[in-house]
């Protein structure tokens, strides 16, 4: 088993992720209304799209470094 491998487990150790600046401050703010206007839902939208591609980033440094299986 790969994982019990003392040695790939020490390399896996030594080696770190790449590192991800931190996400932004979120720019949508509570709904003025029982419902959201468009430009709400907009903001809302752009804030989760640019966490999603924070996670997305996260992820891929971690592959890269061999934190996470490809």
């Amino acid at each position: 088993m790969a994982y019990l491998n003392p040695a790939a487990a020490a390399a896996r150790r030594a080696r770190q992720t790449a590192a991800v600046a931190d996400a932004g401050a979120a720019t949508s703010v509570a709904a003025a209304g029982a419902t959201p206007t468009k430009a709400e839902y907009d903001a809302l939208r752009t804030d989760y799209l640019a966490l999603r591609t924070k996670v997305n980033a996260l992820l891929a440094a971690m592959r890269t470094s061999g934190q996470l299986a490809p």
